[in-house]
């Protein structure tokens, strides 16, 4: 588990596609302290195995289905990217839980000043977008960010100084495609509210009369 607070920025070294797979190796310094193989990193917010570690860097491997549902397909020697270890049990969790598994991507429409922050335009689709709520969180690019806006197109975040420094954001171009990860609670909460098929009724489930008749509605 992550919590969408950036820990530096990487630079990938290099990808070296394999009959199965890509691997993926990213030069990096912070993220490799007290790291062994077979931990996990968010590399601009996909969860990463590491298979091998060097002095400088780390190699994950990328199965086609993840090269497909993000940017990593993009991605090409020199690319900058946020990177995050997962979760210390002992850890402040400073953003929010991010499992690490993007939902989807969307595209970059617009950067505007405003004060000492810049708002990002993020266009995505309705299967997105439903879970995306006003002063609810999302997962850019790795990035724990709070939405402020979001209608039936797209959705809006505030960029303070500090979360431009220190991540990759601010340097995109409308245009440019990002991960996302919808907040996880959502999701779940729409699973468990689905109507149980007719066969499988006899066994229970989450209702809206179950949840009435406990006193949560």
């Amino acid at each position: 588990m992550f919590t969408g607070i950036v820990e530096e920025v990487g630079e990938i070294t290099g990808l070296r596609q394999t009959a199965t797979s890509t691997v993926l190796s990213v030069h990096a310094k912070t993220v490799l302290e007290g790291t062994k193989l077979g931990d996990s990193i968010a590399v601009n917010g996909v969860c990463l195995t590491v298979v091998r570690l060097t002095g400088d860097g780390f190699d994950g491997d990328v199965m086609p289905e993840t090269m497909r549902r993000t940017n990593l397909g993009a991605l090409r020697p020199k690319s900058r990217v946020n990177l995050e270890r997962a979760m210390a049990a002992d850890g402040r969790f400073g953003g929010h839980i991010v499992a690490g598994h993007v939902d989807g991507t969307g595209t970059i429409t617009d950067l505007s000043p405003e004060g000492n922050a810049v708002w990002v335009t993020v266009a995505a689709g309705a299967e997105l977008l439903r879970y995306i709520v006003e002063k609810g969180s999302i997962t850019i690019d790795g990035i724990s960010l709070t939405v402020a806006y979001v209608d039936d197109s797209c959705f809006k975040v505030s960029i303070i100084p500090h979360t431009g420094q220190e991540t990759t954001l601010l340097t995109r171009k409308p245009g440019y495609v990002v991960n996302l990860e919808c907040d996880i609670v959502g999701k779940y909460i729409e699973k468990l509210m689905k109507p149980a098929p007719e066969e499988d009724k006899s066994s229970g489930g989450l209702t809206v009369d179950f949840l009435a008749g406990h006193g949560f509605l």
